[in-house]
């Protein structure tokens, strides 16, 4: 073997960063192809060998009390809490089962998915009132819940994240710092019960013809056992994390780490010296959650580490989201990133026992330095489509399946749907209901339903999804990014989509947080609120103060409205604790020790009562303060006719008579009427050959008048009658033009079903 292959890469790389014995190979190019834009340009060739860390392990006396990589017995501690040797353990019990080998896995199935379970109820475990002593998982397993749950017709439960989070320090854990979405380890948080009481959700739900869906976050974790162990380079670890040690001779270049923190983000500056001498990639297309002084690149250094080999190291690691949730790498040579991945999926459906697992922010999974001066292309990356696949294909290897949060253009998500997960959360049209009811025109929400239409998104692959544990997102990013520049027909004109994306901004923001004071604007992102607090902004109440018991009625109109919306069109519906309570949000002085770093969602996450098993309780178990409800408790709703959970148990016994679900969206028609939506479907089971099923329509008014309008759509045949499914009755009859007219309500909408024409007809 020559010297030269025995050298170290500090020995082989100059003050630039290049290697010396490869200078002279380099190849030049005068001119670089749209591809070699998007695919990044490929940098100075290096030897695998040359990017091998030296060093062999070196084993040394320390203090037993020490909580670093000195003390073998912290080390052992580690590891035993690790996700990554959970799943190697998880993962030698499935291997070389006949069981792995008895369902399909290779294509998503979106109807198949949706035909086990189609209505969800959405939890949050730290915003649910319990009875004293009782955990969370108990009362999601409540016999009394899943009666008012099948009641109401509800088949499904996401719980949210319950699995341990935040992140270890010495020897002591830390709390979350993203509602539990910094995953650190398989076991159930003890907060939230254990895993007994988790299997008992399951089989009650199971008893009431129910599910249970569970969450895997697929693209980061919290700052536990494996991301100090990766700190401390033991074995795969540091394989895990999209993390970089920096030598000795460069921690000039690093922050110097404020006393009591173990990481301090990097300004743009440092990101781009870092960058150029080839360390880390550099900028990336977005910085989410950007907030100046806390986070304003998406790279964090650490502090100095004592390695398992006596060796104090510094790192710079990649995190999409906050800090204390450093980025999985999915294309390590160890692979470890992945194990553990899959893994706690294994764990979630093998041994809790449920269905489905949500795959949390799933979209940024790959990243790939680009041409000089571009950002690192990070969204829409091949690699996020490739994990993807790996992932939801596992899953429904051992009978479940997937749906996605992917916030990203709608060719990506239709790209991603196709070899990933069975269903995707709907950011396609979430921002355009919004829209449609803050401004009572549904333009901007008709432009999105064509738009996704023609794309090849098809609203039964979508979880329609009113409000869960985020905020009302607005990027927009179909329309901000890659559409910045596309040309669409809006308002009597001609926009970009870049346009478009600012001016439906602005008017949700100026409807719903500056004249309202009890909405917030959180970051770049969106808009923290619920569904009531957006409601009531919508319909003119400034202050909390202002909603009285006289608004509910309203309110309670125009939220069965947007349940309308999203449950009578194909696809998965889904709500929360604080829909069904009808719970405005919180004071933010009530929760400012939450909302002090920037993120306001806080507001929107007060503690609700389902059951009013504890109607004196002030707060949850785990702190958060009551809300507001305006519905009350799901008991007294059932009593009274009037109530919100009434109108929702008629609206969801319209959608599984006459199986919407799994029907065919075939049409967005123009409108007569500014405020009024239509959609027309094919009641076909989702099979398009079907000419002879019968076509429904969706229509809803999304104003606060009475309204008349003219539905028109070349699906229509003359002479057809169109007959509400709430009454029985002809609501009107198709003429020579394919078209009838109606008239609608505040707040209304219908389900219409259209018979053909008699043959004397």
């Amino acid at each position: 073997m020559e010297d030269a292959d025995e050298r170290t890469m500090a020995e082989d790389v100059t003050i630039d960063g290049t290697p010396d014995e490869v200078v002279d190979v380099v190849e030049t190019t005068t001119e670089i192809s749209y591809d070699e834009q998007r695919y990044p340009a490929r940098p100075r060739r290096l030897r695998p060998r040359d990017q091998f860390r030296g060093g062999t392990l070196r084993r040394f006396l320390t203090d037993p009390r020490n909580a670093n990589g000195g003390n073998p017995s912290y080390v052992e501690w580690l590891v035993r809490q690790s996700m990554l040797k959970d799943a190697d353990v998880l993962s030698r019990q499935l291997s070389g089962q006949p069981s792995m080998w008895r369902n399909p896995y290779a294509r998503p199935d979106a109807r198949r998915a949706i035909e086990s379970t189609d209505v969800w109820f959405t939890a949050y475990p730290i915003s649910l009132i319990t009875r004293p002593g009782e955990s969370f998982l108990d009362a999601l397993g409540d016999e009394a819940l899943w009666e008012a749950f099948e009641w109401v017709g509800i088949n499904g439960i996401h719980t949210g994240p319950v699995k341990r989070a935040g992140g270890i320090t010495g020897w002591q854990e830390t709390p979350s710092v993203d509602g539990h979405f910094d995953r650190i380890s398989t076991q159930i948080d003890p907060e939230f019960g254990d895993e007994n009481a988790f299997r008992r959700v399951a089989d009650v739900a199971e008893s009431h013809g129910g599910s249970v869906i569970d969450d895997i976050v697929p693209g980061h974790t919290g700052k536990g056992a494996d991301f100090r162990l990766a700190e401390m380079a033991y074995k795969d670890y540091p394989g895990i994390y999209h993390m970089v040690e920096i030598p000795r001779e460069d921690w000039s270049l690093l922050p110097e780490v404020p006393a009591g923190r173990d990481s301090v983000n990097l300004d743009a500056e440092t990101e781009r010296e870092l960058s150029a001498r080839g360390y880390i990639i550099g900028e990336l297309q977005r910085v989410i959650f950007y907030t100046p002084g806390v986070k304003e690149t998406n790279w964090s250094a650490t502090a100095p580490v004592v390695g398992t080999d006596g060796l104090e190291r510094r790192w710079v690691y990649l995190h999409y989201f906050k800090e204390g949730q450093p980025s999985i790498n999915w294309l390590d040579p160890t692979f470890a990133g992945m194990r553990l991945v899959i893994g706690d999926a294994l764990h979630s459906l093998g041994d809790l026992g449920t269905s489905a697992l949500r795959l949390d922010a799933n979209g940024f999974l790959g990243v790939e330095k680009s041409a000089e001066g571009l950002p690192a292309w990070s969204e829409g990356h091949p690699l996020s489509h490739a994990a993807n696949h790996i992932i939801a294909g596992m899953v429904r290897k051992v009978g479940g399946f997937t749906f996605q949060e992917l916030n990203l253009t709608m060719e990506d998500i239709r790209d991603t749907g196709a070899v990933g997960a069975d269903l995707s959360y709907d950011f396609v049209t979430r921002p355009g209901y919004h829209h449609a009811l803050a401004t009572a025109n549904t333009e901007f929400l008709r432009l999105a339903l064509t738009t996704a239409l023609e794309t090849g998104v098809e609203p039964v692959q979508l979880v329609h999804g009113m409000q869960n544990h985020d905020e009302l997102t607005y990027e927009l990013v179909h329309w901000a990014t890659t559409h910045r520049d596309t040309l669409y027909p809006f308002r009597h004109a001609e926009l970009t989509g870049g346009e478009i994306a600012e001016t439906v901004r602005a008017e949700l923001t100026e409807k719903l947080t500056v004249d309202a004071d009890y909405n917030l604007v959180f970051t770049q992102n969106g808009i923290a609120c619920t569904t009531a607090s957006l409601i009531a902004a919508t319909q003119g109440k400034a202050t909390l103060a202002e909603i009285t018991e006289a608004d509910i009625p309203a309110i309670r109109d125009a939220h069965l409205l947007l349940a309308k919306y999203n449950s009578w069109q194909p696809g998965v519906f889904a709500l929360s604790g604080w829909d069904l309570t009808g719970s405005l949000t919180l004071p933010a002085d009530d929760v400012r020790h939450l909302i002090s770093s920037g993120d306001t969602r806080w507001i929107e996450r007060g503690a609700h009562d389902l059951l009013d098993v504890a109607p004196e309780a002030a707060s949850s178990v785990s702190g958060m303060p009551r809300a507001r409800s305006l519905y009350g408790s799901l008991g007294s709703q059932q009593d009274d006719p009037e109530s919100f959970l009434s109108g929702l148990r008629e609206v969801l016994r319209i959608r599984g008579d006459h199986g919407i679900a799994i029907a065919s969206q075939v049409d967005i028609p123009q409108v007569g009427h500014p405020s009024m939506l239509v959609m027309v479907h094919r009641l076909d089971g989702g099979d398009k050959k079907d000419e002879s099923a019968p076509l429904q329509i969706t229509v809803l008014n999304f104003s606060s008048e009475t309204i008349e309008g003219t539905v028109r759509s070349e699906w229509l045949v003359p002479q057809s009658t169109a007959v509400d499914a709430a009454t029985g009755e002809a609501v009107g009859r198709v003429d020579e033009l394919q078209s009838f007219s109606l008239e609608l309500a505040p707040y209304a909408g219908l389900f219409l079903v259209l018979e053909p024409p008699a043959l004397e007809d």
